[in-house]
């Protein structure tokens, strides 16, 4: 028996990285996904691979940090296929690599509007077909980052990205709350380092600020993993469908980390 089988999935950011990887995910195990996401061509590329290992799945050009385009994507998802029964809020950015005292208010906004204004968005409008159903599942994709870097809170020269990673999972917390009367889970899968282009692109950015060199960064950060290697894009995948499913049924306002360890310090 699949585990998600006829229920309905928004999956935003779903084209490529590790939304391309959930969305697989849960079309595996018997969810119909729609893909949101800015890059249409990402989203025909994952949306045809669906289709060629027989999943349902449509996609919608979204700009998450756009509120009429928010509710237009959830409203087109719904009146296709009846509900929506998950949202896995997964769109994000890196941001600025620079110190706060460099940081430009147009990249700061910019950062914050994608990583967590567009989850509230999402949320906000997904919440109104959950609620009359009384049933549900958010899942928001934060990060170590928002949680503890370097043996600390936070990651120097990222502050962007942690501050929106923070409200993400203050977001998820409250969300919780707020929801759980109605049968609506709502948690967080934090990954650490990624292994993929997100992480790449992030790392080139600080080797460039720091003058260090790209492997030597990469090095360090599978060094500080428990497991002395970076977790994979389909294992925060594995997590997202385990938080959808009902084997977590009695999980709600949790942050599930996925980071071969990353965040244990000795």
């Amino acid at each position: 028996m699949k585990l998600l089988k006829d229920r309905v999935a928004i999956v935003t950011g779903g084209g490529r990285g590790i939304g391309r990887a959930i969305a697989f995910a849960l079309s595996r195990e018997g969810a119909k996904v729609a893909l949101a996401g800015r890059t249409v061509s990402s989203l025909e590329e994952t949306w045809e691979e669906i289709g060629k290992k027989k999943g349902k799945a449509i996609y919608v050009k979204t700009d998450v940090t756009d509120e009429n385009q928010v509710i237009d994507m959830v409203a087109h998802v719904a009146e296709k296929f009846g509900k929506i029964d998950i949202l896995v809020n997964n769109s994000g950015i890196t941001g600025p690599t620079l110190k706060v005292m460099d940081m430009a208010l147009d990249k700061w906004n910019e950062t914050i509007a994608v990583d967590l204004t567009g989850a509230m968005l999402c949320a906000r409008e997904v919440l109104k077909y959950m609620v009359p159903k009384r049933r549900g599942v958010i899942i928001n994709i934060v990060s170590e980052g928002g949680r503890s870097g370097d043996g600390r809170s936070g990651f120097p020269m990222r502050s962007a990205y942690c501050a929106s990673k923070m409200g993400l999972i203050g977001l998820t917390e409250t969300l919780s709350i707020e929801v759980g009367e109605y049968n609506i889970r709502v948690n967080g899968v934090s990954p650490g380092p990624v292994n993929g282009g997100h992480l790449f692109d992030a790392m080139r950015a600080k080797a460039k600020a720091t003058g260090k060199p790209f492997e030597e960064i990469m090095e360090a950060l599978a060094a500080s993993c428990s497991l002395k290697r970076l977790p994979e894009e389909w294992e925060v995948a594995e997590a997202v469908v385990f938080l959808a499913s009902d084997l977590s049924s009695g999980i709600t306002g949790q942050i599930l980390p996925v980071s071969c360890g990353q965040h244990i310090r000795l």
